[in-house]
């Protein structure tokens, strides 16, 4: 009972800072907030794949592409997409599509969920490095469908012009949804079973677990809100183009969920505050710095090295991340 109150009084308080900080903060931190949000999005749903699955996948960046385009697609209206083609005029489907804003956000989801059921034959019939390497190069096909089809995606220029309708209140709160379905997922027979895939693969299926079934569960519910959380994004940006979901953004998720722990949904939360949140509190630096009145001019790209620094000594001391496998509650759990 104290745990269900706990988990009530947690929600309402992340409700309420939402609300809050939409009608108080200013555009600069909302600016932060949305994008700390938004990767939290996506480090959470990356994690069930590779942390919880134990699935080495490298395709993030092609199913947040994916959710983008359709939902900018979506959302953008027909008179926008001919006079926005330039290149070639834009496809019958393409001026035919338009949803508002929380249907966009949900098929883009859909739609990267089912492109991830096909991939699921191909690439589960290999794994660890060998799945890595085929989901890397999911991600590559993905951004040149995106450059060499410009009557779908009007090419390298990209889309503009997308309504934006994703403030904080949208994304704090789609991400808040994740965190929970992600935490309820990792507690339930199906979470257990992704956990004793990546465990021992051949043990799981000696016990009768039906090993595919689970990592094609853990694959298509990381795409969906893979897919969900690049359509949000769109709409805070308004603009896409393909070279936004090149292996970077897989890079610094990846960066983000080793730091919070594989596994670990409450250190994965974390540790996309430290990362995203970290970037901007040390831009500072990369300015003019004045010590004892002298000026020791602008350096730009300091922030990136004592960022880099700061990050390996973190390693350094917490090398299964800030919380291995465990929730933070846990280490509660264990002191009292």
């Amino acid at each position: 009972m104290k745990k269900i109150i706990r988990n009530i009084v947690l929600i309402l308080a992340t409700l309420i800072f939402i609300l809050y900080a939409q009608n108080n903060f200013d555009s600069y931190t909302l600016s932060i907030l949305n994008n700390i949000a938004v990767f939290a999005i996506l480090a959470l749903s990356y994690n069930l794949i590779n942390g919880v699955a134990g699935q080495f996948s490298l395709e993030p960046n092609g199913f947040v592409a994916i959710g983008a385009y359709f939902t900018a697609i979506l959302l953008i209206p027909a008179d926008t997409k001919i006079d926005m083609f330039a290149l070639v005029d834009p496809a019958p489907i393409i001026l035919k599509m338009h949803a508002q804003f929380l249907p966009a956000i949900i098929i883009g989801g859909i739609a990267a969920s089912l492109v991830a059921l096909l991939l699921s034959f191909p690439v589960f019939r290999v794994r660890g490095d060998y799945l890595a390497i085929v989901t890397l190069g999911f991600g590559f096909i993905i951004r040149i469908f995106a450059i060499n089809n410009p009557a779908y995606t009007n090419g390298a220029m990209g889309l503009n012009d997308i309504p934006s309708n994703a403030n904080f209140i949208w994304i704090g709160t789609i991400a808040l949804i994740t965190f929970i379905v992600m935490i309820h997922i990792i507690n339930s027979k199906f979470g257990r079973a992704m956990k004793s895939v990546r465990d021992d693969e051949d043990a799981a299926t000696a016990m009768g677990i039906n090993t595919f079934k689970m990592k094609t569960y853990a694959f298509m519910t990381s795409a969906f809100f893979e897919g969900v959380g690049g359509g949000l994004l769109a709409s805070m940006l308004t603009t896409i183009t393909p070279d936004q979901f090149s292996f970077l953004l897989t890079f610094q998720l990846l960066i983000i969920i080793v730091l919070g722990g594989l596994g670990s949904m409450s250190g994965t939360l974390i540790a996309t505050i430290l990362v995203m949140g970290g970037m901007e509190w040390l831009r500072f630096l990369d300015e003019n710095i004045i010590l004892f009145g002298k000026d020791f001019g602008a350096h730009p790209g300091m922030r990136m090295v004592v960022f880099s620094i700061l990050l390996i000594i973190m390693m350094l001391f917490a090398r299964r991340g800030l919380l291995g496998d465990k929730e933070i509650f846990d280490y509660f759990k264990r002191k009292s």
